[in-house]
């Protein structure tokens, strides 16, 4: 039986991956405790981050060179096509990042400073630093809450200004009304996550979600 808390996988809608590997699903569990420390918290979002960064780059494209192995010469498979460059939206975003290059450490890193009013829950940004060649690169944009999607759509909205020729979104918890404001907007923008939430509550906060991403990861509340 699904749990009450969380959209059962049947009514999980297109171009919304859902990483259900269970150090992914272990991890995430520990990371929704209130009880668990600012350290442990930390700690546990660098490393599921790099899980889901496998996912991410699942499909990126591959082309046979030539080497020479110790013993012999052989036609081995690189990647090849455009490079990538990793987004984060400030500032919780910032704890993906880190995982992420991990698995990546030659891509090229942006920010996009947002933040949310907390009265009309309309996005404002206030900070962007992107690669010069960002028009020549595959965009993944980094959050680790996707609740209202206001955030993202703004964030992809300027990606999209700059000339990014393809983005995806990396998140921890999405809402399903995140992800339909996201897809009425950008439909075409694949979403990976590790769970898709019931709901918001009348704060645009993730039900059961994890509370406020950025003060647990910097211990600011």
């Amino acid at each position: 039986m699904p749990s009450p808390d969380r959209v059962p996988e049947s009514l999980t809608p297109e171009n919304l991956t859902i990483v259900r590997h269970p150090l992914v699903q272990h991890k995430l569990t520990l990371m929704r405790d209130r009880n668990t420390s600012t350290s442990k918290f930390r700690a546990l979002l660098r490393e599921i981050s790099l899980l889901l960064a496998y996912e991410a780059t699942r499909d990126l494209p591959l082309a046979e060179v030539e080497i020479d192995t110790p013993l012999e010469r052989a036609s081995l498979p690189m990647l090849t096509g455009k490079k990538l460059c990793l987004v984060s939206i400030l500032r919780a975003g910032t704890g993906l990042l880190d995982g992420m290059l991990e698995l990546v450490p030659s891509a090229r890193v942006g920010h996009v400073g947002l933040y949310r009013e907390p009265d009309s829950l309309q996005v404002v940004e206030y900070y962007l630093k992107l690669p010069e060649d960002v028009s020549e690169r595959n965009v993944i944009l980094l959050d680790p809450m996707l609740a209202t999607g206001n955030s993202a759509v703004a964030a992809i909205s300027r990606l999209r200004e700059m000339g990014a020729p393809s983005v995806k979104l990396v998140c921890l918890v999405a809402a399903p009304e995140g992800v339909a404001k996201l897809h009425e907007v950008f439909p075409e923008v694949a979403i990976i996550a590790a769970a898709l939430d019931r709901c918001l509550d009348a704060q645009g906060y993730i039900l059961p979600g994890f509370g406020d991403a950025g003060d647990r990861l910097f211990g600011t509340k």
